[in-house]
């Protein structure tokens, strides 16, 4: 089942729950109608592969700190085995939060849905390697896993 709605305010805003880049959801919005459920996917895959950097960092701007309590229903689902860490895993985790954030110049962003906060720590630290070109490919690589991860389960909420 297909989030169809007739009013473009009511489906931008679906958009942007799944990923708060503006340029991105009028893009796809554009697309419309699609023929079902994978050429919504393909379309916000694609449209968010071309948006520009600037919308890659409104989006970044939406995303909570990785062990931190999100605001959002969305990532406190996502991060919800990371949040039921030790203390002092989180408190590794906001130490790296902060050492990226200095290196790259914005908030860890990684799909973190079944993930522990071990193996996000572990990523994190990973990725501090990273120089800030490819550190760029894998963030945008995992902006996309999350919106595709969103997008389906407002799918299935639409099919409920």
């Amino acid at each position: 089942m297909l989030p169809e709605v007739d009013d473009d305010d009511a489906f931008r805003a679906l958009l942007l729950s799944c990923c708060d880049a503006p340029a991105w959801a009028e893009h796809v919005l554009a697309r419309r109608p699609f023929d079902g459920p994978e050429a919504l996917l393909a379309a916000a895959e694609q449209e968010l592969a071309a948006t520009s950097e600037a919308d890659v960092d409104a989006a970044l701007a939406a995303h909570p700190r990785i062990g931190e309590r999100p605001a959002g229903a969305a990532s406190q689902r996502e991060q919800s085995a990371a949040l039921a860490a030790d203390p002092a895993v989180l408190a590794e985790l906001a130490e790296g939060n902060a050492a990226y954030e200095a290196r790259f110049g914005h908030v860890y962003l990684v799909c973190a849905s079944g993930r522990s906060a071990e193996e996000l720590l572990a990523v994190l630290r990973s990725r501090l390697g990273n120089d800030p070109a490819t550190e760029r490919r894998v963030l945008r690589t995992e902006l996309a896993a999350i919106t595709r991860l969103r997008l389906l389960r407002a799918l299935e909420g639409a099919a409920a």
